[in-house]
Formats: C-alpha cells, sequence, structure tokens
C-alpha cells in the first residue's frame, strides 16, 4: 500500500512550493521620464522643421539692372544729340518758331552755364560737376538690382552725358563749349513765369532727379531691397498672429 508523501512538519499536506521572486516596479519605470518626453517632442519638433521651408534661407538675389541703365542712357543721350543736330541745322540765324497752340517755342541759343541757362560764364565748373555725376552713378551701378532705380539714373546718366559733350566739343573750346538749348515755355502756365530755354538732355535730368526723389520717398533703395529689410523687425499683423507663450510654472 503505497504511503502518502508527508510535509517537512509532519503532516500529510504536500510540500507547497517556492513564491517566484516579485520585480519591484519603481515609479520611474511605470511612467515615462520628463527627459525621455523632452526628446521626444525634440525629436517631433526636428522632423516638422525639416518638412517645412525653412524661413531663415535667404532669397535669390535680384539680377543686375546695368544693362538697362545703360539702354535707357543710351536713348537719352541719342535723342538728345540727334535733336541737336538738327535744331543747328535749321534754326541758326532764325527767329523763334511756335508750335501750334502756343504752349511751346523753338529758338536756338547758346548756353554757357547749367542747366535751364544757370549760372552763365561759369562752364568750366558745371564741366567737372557733370563729370563727377557721371563718375558717381557708374559707381553706384555695380550694385544695381531695382529696375525703376535703373530708369532713374539712366536718364540722369544720359542727360549729363548729352550736356558734357556739348561743353566738350563745341565751340568756344574743349571743356568750355557751350550747350545747344532750343525748347521755351512762352509763358510757364499758372504762375504765368518766363520758363528759361533748355534742352532734351536737361529734361532727362529733371525726371530722373524727380523719380529717384519717389523711390526713396516710397523706400526703394537701389539694390533691389527696401528700407527696413532685414533690420530683424516684423509686420504688426503677424506680431499679432504669433500666439503667446504660455507660463512654465502653470
Amino acid at each position: 500500500m503505497a504511503r502518502s508523501a508527508e510535509g517537512p512538519d509532519g503532516s500529510g499536506a504536500p510540500p507547497a512550493q517556492a513564491d517566484a521572486p516579485e520585480t519591484a516596479v519603481t515609479p520611474e519605470a511605470a511612467e515615462p521620464t520628463e527627459d525621455s518626453e523632452d526628446s521626444a517632442t525634440s525629436a517631433d519638433q526636428e522632423r516638422d522643421q525639416a518638412s517645412e521651408p525653412s524661413d531663415s534661407t535667404p532669397a535669390p538675389r535680384k539680377p543686375r539692372r546695368l544693362p538697362v541703365l545703360i539702354a535707357v542712357a543710351a536713348f537719352a543721350l541719342a535723342i538728345d544729340v540727334i535733336s541737336k543736330i538738327l535744331v543747328v541745322q535749321h534754326l541758326s540765324d532764325r527767329g523763334p518758331i511756335h508750335l501750334p497752340g502756343g504752349f511751346l517755342n523753338l529758338v536756338l541759343i547758346r548756353n554757357s552755364g547749367a542747366a535751364f541757362s544757370i549760372g552763365e560764364g561759369q562752364t568750366w565748373v558745371f564741366t567737372i560737376i557733370a563729370a563727377a555725376v557721371v563718375f558717381v552713378i557708374l559707381r553706384v551701378s555695380r550694385n544695381l538690382r531695382s529696375l525703376p532705380w535703373a530708369c532713374a539714373l539712366g536718364l540722369l546718366l544720359g542727360g549729363a552725358l548729352g550736356n558734357l559733350s556739348d561743353r566738350i566739343f563745341r565751340e568756344p573750346g574743349l571743356f568750355r563749349g557751350h550747350v545747344v538749348d532750343f525748347l521755351q515755355f512762352p509763358t510757364f502756365p499758372v504762375v504765368h513765369y518766363d520758363f528759361p530755354v533748355f534742352n532734351l538732355a536737361d529734361s532727362a535730368i529733371v525726371v530722373g532727379g524727380c523719380l529717384m526723389v519717389l523711390l526713396s520717398f516710397l523706400g526703394m533703395q537701389p539694390d533691389g531691397t527696401r528700407h527696413g529689410d532685414g533690420d530683424g523687425t516684423k509686420p504688426e499683423s503677424e506680431a499679432k498672429s504669433e500666439p503667446e507663450d504660455s507660463d512654465p510654472a502653470e
């Protein structure tokens, strides 16, 4: 007859199996740490930034506008030179020609002064000034990337070269030549002012100068930028659209 297994205490109960060791669960293992959350958030932000175009990427620079400046200057110089040649051929030893409407007269005079017959008798001074203007315009044109500025500087350059060529090549001598003027308003409208006689080079200089003043007033720079770009300031609309940073303590 088989004997039943007895326990170590002599009782008939079988020996109990040993309990498996329990693993201690710490709060750090039960919950993710703050460092792991921060690293996960940083990784998500990096992925978002990689997928979106970066705002800090510089925009491509505008092309140089030197060819436009040269073309405008050449056009202004050409019409000025051609008009003076025709005037000298057909208006010499003739009185004023009144154009239809009486708004403009054609009369040939020799001007030893500046634009609009200002400063007569100081031909050499204005020759130096005109040469200096040409030099400054050519220097600025090295970084010229604005189309409106190219047109304005082209008109100014063409007009300056037109009058400078008269001072260099016309009588009475080198760098002392008199400028050919032939356009005259009989009486300037509204104010009834006797307007000085001028030429197309003077007109190009005045139009170019006025355009430069307008561009400066609008904040446009010769390099194609606007005044205030790159100073780190943001438009008011963008500043209002950005959410305010929450307090980390909340």
